[in-house]
């Protein structure tokens, strides 16, 4: 068994389709909403939600992490404008954040405050690349709501050989609710749409993992729902 995943073209592909669209939407598409959304600035109640969502969750993802970790090496694996990174940073941690959007990584440098850049190293490109290293830990907080369960499980593979503890990252998860919420969402004009997400449940992510071959543990952690923002997180320990 391999620990590459390059080696399926097929399914490589299809995450390739996906991980393109992403861009598009959050390089030319969405910049300056999710500029906005990330900051300080006014938004509308429908995005103040997702907002407060976003924050509980990376308080949440915060909680499974040391907090000491002074020398680790993690991985922010789709770091958008790096709020999870400063974080991480100011445990202690080397940081290197990864987003598909050269738009959003601008925005994260711009705004990496001065006591953790030494810390932090932000990068645009793909989070499953092999020229990031290896890592004591990686974070993917709704870096992988857009792919299938399949992606998913075969990133989290990629990720497992590279990492020595623990892996955290969320999806959607499949529920009548977020189905009712996501076709709402389609009739918001296009330019204001995210990629199509993907709900998945924990039964159905937990056999993709063994088709996959992941090695580790898959756990669920924890769902958080805000409003218009609905997520969960789970794990995969050694």
């Amino acid at each position: 068994m391999s620990g590459d995943i390059a080696e399926l073209p097929a399914t490589r592909s299809a995450y390739a389709r996906t991980r393109a669209r992403v861009e598009t939407y959050f390089d030319r598409t969405a910049t300056r909403t999710w500029e906005a959304l990330t900051s300080d600035a006014p938004v509308s109640r429908i995005r103040q939600t997702v907002r407060a969502g976003r924050d509980e969750m990376r308080a949440m993802i915060l909680t499974r992490l040391p907090l000491d970790m002074t020398g680790q090496r993690v991985l922010d694996a789709g770091c958008g404008t790096g709020a999870l990174s400063v974080e991480l940073a100011r445990r202690g941690a080397e940081v290197v954040g990864v987003d598909i959007s050269p738009s959003l990584i601008g925005i994260a440098r711009a705004r990496l405050p001065r006591d953790v850049r030494h810390q932090v190293s932000f990068a645009s490109g793909d989070m499953l690349s092999a020229q990031h290293g290896y890592f004591e830990h990686v974070v993917a907080m709704d870096s992988l709501i857009y792919y299938s369960a399949g992606d998913i499980a075969r990133a989290l593979h990629d990720f497992e050989y590279r990492t020595s503890g623990s892996i955290v990252f969320t999806v959607a998860p499949r529920s009548a609710l977020l189905m009712m919420m996501w076709r709402a969402g389609q009739m918001f004009p296009k330019a204001d749409r995210s990629p199509t997400m993907v709900p998945h449940s924990f039964d159905g992510l937990q056999r993709a993992c063994r088709d996959a071959g992941v090695r580790r543990m898959l756990r669920p952690v924890t769902r958080v729902h805000r409003g218009f923002y609905i997520s969960a997180a789970m794990e995969l320990t050694p």
